[in-house]
């Protein structure tokens, strides 16, 4: 989705790129502390007694998500652990933990935004890069939302379901869920992929709005 905007800053101008990389893996440990932040406040301190609840980037980063991420244009961080036994309304609060994630970069999206707007950084390696963080994090918040597991839109989606439509839909994306995403990533459709003509013209509409 990414992956040629990344290179080419990467390839002409390799301190924009350092910032950029610097700035996903931020984006990406603001993401998880915003899950295990969440989770917390609503009762369940599993994230907190397993060192997750952290900005340090490496309590969440997985070392070939962050890779992915930089050259493929997709990427993962390692998940925070979440125990719905300890809410009080785990439908919920699980959706609302899942919510979170997105939330922080739709956030961070915003703020570079906003920034680039009032012109700071215009003119310099970094107003490429203010940019790039807008489209990036739209693009994982965006992408969070498409209700496949693993991703945070499968754990939102049960709020709006019957507790037993929830019950199995939850059971087929643990048995099913990976291999769906993995086809939806692929580039089969038309020499893309099908989840970048999905959510494409949904972030160039974002994109427009913002800057």
């Amino acid at each position: 989705m990414f992956q040629n905007s990344i290179l080419s800053l990467f390839l002409s101008n390799p301190i924009a790129g350092l910032v950029l990389a610097l700035c996903l893996i931020m984006s990406l440990t603001i993401h998880e502390f915003f899950h295990g932040f969440i989770a917390d406040k609503l009762g369940d301190p599993t994230s907190r007694m397993r060192g997750r609840l952290s900005l340090n980037p490496l309590a969440h980063l997985d070392p070939l998500g962050t890779i992915m991420l930089l050259v493929a244009g997709f990427g993962w961080a390692k998940p925070v652990p979440v125990d719905a036994f300890n809410f009080k309304d785990p439908k919920r609060d699980m959706a609302l933990v899942a919510l979170a994630g997105p939330a922080s970069n739709f956030i961070i999206a915003i703020v570079f935004a906003l920034l680039f707007r009032l012109g700071i950084g215009q003119d310099t390696i970094f107003s490429d890069v203010f940019v790039l963080l807008v489209q990036i994090n739209l693009g994982l918040g965006i992408f969070n939302f498409v209700p496949v597991a693993p991703l945070d839109g499968s754990k939102i989606i049960m709020l709006f379901l019957r507790n037993d439509l929830a019950y199995e839909y939850e059971n087929f994306m643990h048995q099913y869920g990976f291999l769906i995403l993995l086809a939806l990533i692929f580039p089969w459709y038309q020499g893309t992929s099908p989840i970048s003509a999905l959510i494409g013209p949904v972030i160039q509409l974002a994109m427009q709005v913002l800057l």
